[in-house]
């Protein structure tokens, strides 16, 4: 018992006590999770604690604006103990949030508190949750390859480290275990998690499978499930990213996977309909959308620690439209995407990417001209075949009409195998160019 009290013991030894009068506020009106506080001008982004009618604390809120002299806060709880006239009181350090090393090894919430049963870890950091805002020129470029332990993307879409890819697939298409894959095989000091908006039982998953053996010390996973409150919701991306950015300082390569982009923009969606803001692109206020533009600017390397953000983020395509707005924006900010095709994944072709509709943008500056040869190469055989398989399958193509088409027919059971991976498999860099060149040389 006495070991399970001294990290809280060391905890608040370490904390600062606030000897100023605490300044209190009342609740006015309450709107769904929208609440409106009199007496309580605290900054946007500052945490307060809602007490009930005995005095006790009962649901926490987040500052998110003001209006006509009132503090606009969002319940990240429940309402059903709020009242009027509840008393409110501002905690913490508004807009930062504690970070540190002894979060290596544990999950927890959007708000830093553990979920995996372990004691609340000693944070003596803090940082700013939207993080520093940078010079352009503090981004260096992206020169050195990254290996993903995914054989197609590390010989077709090769990624660099401090780049930022986006995965975009329509529901039940294979999203979350690509990202599996990609947490399990890729090489980094530091591997950062946020699962945003997903089903309890995925993280429940993630953390049993990941959390365990030597990779544990080096990952921390960032959950908030679908049934918590948007904002939330949004804290817990800006969370991850802020710890992302937190180890890069330290001269660390930090591997961020963030799964899904597509339900931060739904959180901050709601949040700004509650703000009045009108819906523009099927919906999204634009407050929405420039969400998304801020949280991957932030990944990428740094100049002044040399450490790296190698952010990976999934986006859903609802109804799998590749047009939809969240969709659009995050293929004009990233780096780079990878396209999952359902019509591969019914077909029982896993990982289901599609080749010739993903890119990285960074591949020509990391590759060598073999490597790049061999990559057109393949994309062409895969491209012809795609392009014609209706005809193929019709028994309408007269075999000759077309050598590239002719290729490809013949080599298709090959392109497959090389395409194909199960879920446990890692396949390093070098042995993916090597598989590449080795499909080529073969011609069917």
């Amino acid at each position: 018992m006495i070991d399970l009290l001294r990290p809280e013991l060391r905890r608040m030894a370490a904390a600062r006590i606030a000897l100023a009068p605490a300044r209190l506020g009342r609740v006015v009106s309450c709107d769904g999770g929208l609440i409106e506080v009199s007496g309580l001008p605290s900054p946007i982004g500052t945490l307060c604690r809602i007490e009930d009618s005995a005095g006790a604390l009962s649901t926490s809120a987040e500052v998110i604006g003001f209006r006509a002299g009132h503090s606009l806060m969002m319940l990240l709880g429940d309402a059903v103990m709020l009242h009027p006239g509840a008393c409110v009181r501002a905690e913490g350090e508004p807009g930062m949030v504690r970070v540190g090393e002894a979060l290596l090894g544990r999950a927890v919430d959007g708000n830093g508190r553990p979920i995996d049963g372990g004691p609340r870890p000693v944070l003596p950091d803090a940082w700013p949750l939207g993080g520093y805002r940078e010079a352009a020129l503090e981004r260096s470029s992206v020169i050195e390859p990254f290996d993903c332990g995914i054989r197609a993307m590390n010989a077709l879409t090769t990624m660099g480290v401090g780049q930022r890819l986006g995965i975009l697939a329509g529901s039940g298409v294979g999203k979350s275990v690509l990202i599996d894959m990609i947490a399990g095989g890729a090489q980094a000091d530091v591997r950062i998690v946020a699962l945003i908006g997903e089903r309890a039982r995925e993280v429940s998953d993630f953390v049993s499978r990941h959390m365990q053996g030597a990779a544990r010390s080096n990952t921390i996973v960032v959950a908030v499930p679908a049934d918590h409150a948007p904002n939330l919701r949004l804290r817990g991306a800006q969370y991850a990213t802020a710890l992302a950015e937190f180890f890069r300082a330290r001269g660390a390569q930090v591997l961020l996977i963030l799964d899904s982009l597509t339900r931060v923009a739904h959180a901050a969606r709601e949040i700004g309909i509650l703000l009045g803001e009108p819906g523009a692109a099927r919906g999204y206020p634009p407050s929405a959308l420039a969400t998304i533009t801020r949280l991957v600017e932030r990944a990428g390397n740094s100049v002044a620690s040399g450490g790296a953000i190698t952010g990976v983020y999934t986006v859903l395509a609802d109804g799998d439209d590749q047009d939809d707005p969240v969709v659009d924006t995050a293929r004009a900010i990233l780096d780079g995407h990878i396209v999952l095709s359902r019509e591969l994944a019914q077909q029982g072709h896993y990982p289901a990417i599609d080749i010739p509709a993903s890119l990285s943008r960074v591949m020509d500056g990391l590759t060598s001209r073999e490597h790049r040869d061999h990559a057109r190469a393949f994309r062409s055989l895969v491209s012809a075949f795609q392009a014609n398989r209706d005809l193929v399958l019709m028994g309408a193509y007269r075999k000759g009409a077309d050598p590239l088409l002719d290729q490809a027919m013949a080599m298709r059971p090959a392109l497959d195998r090389f395409l194909q991976q199960e879920a446990e498999e890692q396949v390093s860099l070098a042995e993916s160019v090597t598989d590449l060149a080795g499909v080529l040389a073969n011609d069917g």
